[in-house]
């Protein structure tokens, strides 16, 4: 599931292949952009902001996307075979002479001027993986609601950019603390390590192919809770639990241990 640590791979990868070629391939396949082609354009850089990606291009154009729950970008050697999905899951083709990189069920796709880029992530929280990444602020912007529940206010990109619903779920359980406990009681001490926590695991999982959060733990078992439902709790054999959390707009499945993580349940 794509998250700050995805997306910042997925940018490296992207400006590694892009960065200071000209693209000899545009193929745009959205509605809003299929007349657009931005062939004989130098691509300046990739660069994550929390989930989003930009592109830059001379001319002062970006390319924002964004992956939410299955998009991804591939990159190819010039003349190799796509794969990462059917043909009419792809939504962007960029090429220079050397590589392709292929856009697949991206659900956000749209170009706009680089001096805009603002209209599309100024409204987020510090970047965790970004040069903006202020802990202090992070923590703030957590607890300016005190009601809300913890895994809500995670969830939050206006408070700090870069978590999804595994590093909700996860952090919740190193917390030791039930995602539905609003953040205005957790206890002294605990946002700050919860803030920190998420910085150290989306920074160590950034360029890791399979994202973990039980390091040291035996091979195999990378996560705590995520996607373990019913199997035991790695600290007290409890099995791990499962519902939904939000106002039901989007899934998110929540996982955590009814014994390991006291507070408020559904």
């Amino acid at each position: 599931m794509p998250e700050g640590d995805t997306v910042w791979s997925a940018a490296h990868r992207l400006h590694t292949a892009l960065a200071g070629q000209v693209l000899t391939v545009s193929d745009l396949r959205v509605p809003r952009l299929a007349t657009v082609d931005l062939t004989g354009r130098e691509v300046l850089d990739v660069t994550p902001r929390g989930k989003h990606l930009l592109t830059r291009f001379e001319g002062g154009l970006t390319l924002h996307s964004h992956l939410r729950m299955d998009g991804s970008w591939r990159v190819f050697r010039s003349g190799e075979r796509f794969r990462g999905g059917p043909d009419f899951e792809i939504r962007a083709i960029l090429g220079t002479q050397a590589r392709t990189a292929v856009g697949y069920r991206l659900p956000v796709l749209e170009l706009l001027r680089t001096a805009e880029e603002e209209r599309v992530v100024g409204h987020l929280g510090p970047d965790l993986l970004g040069p903006d990444w202020d802990p202090d602020a992070a923590v703030s912007n957590l607890l300016s609601d005190p009601g809300r529940a913890l895994g809500e206010s995670l969830l939050d990109q206006r408070n700090l950019a870069g978590i999804g619903n595994v590093y909700k779920c996860e952090l919740a359980f190193l917390a030791k603390v039930s995602p539905w406990l609003p953040v205005g009681e957790l206890g002294e001490g605990v946002p700050a390590r919860l803030v920190a926590t998420a910085h150290r695991l989306l920074d160590l999982n950034k360029a890791r192919p399979d994202r973990t959060t039980t390091t040291g733990r035996r091979p195999g078992e990378r996560l705590y809770v995520y996607g373990r439902r019913g199997r035991p709790c790695f600290r007290c054999g409890t099995p791990v639990s499962k519902a939904d959390q939000g106002d039901g707009t989007s899934e998110r499945p929540t996982y955590w241990c009814r014994g390991c993580q006291p507070g408020p349940t559904p």
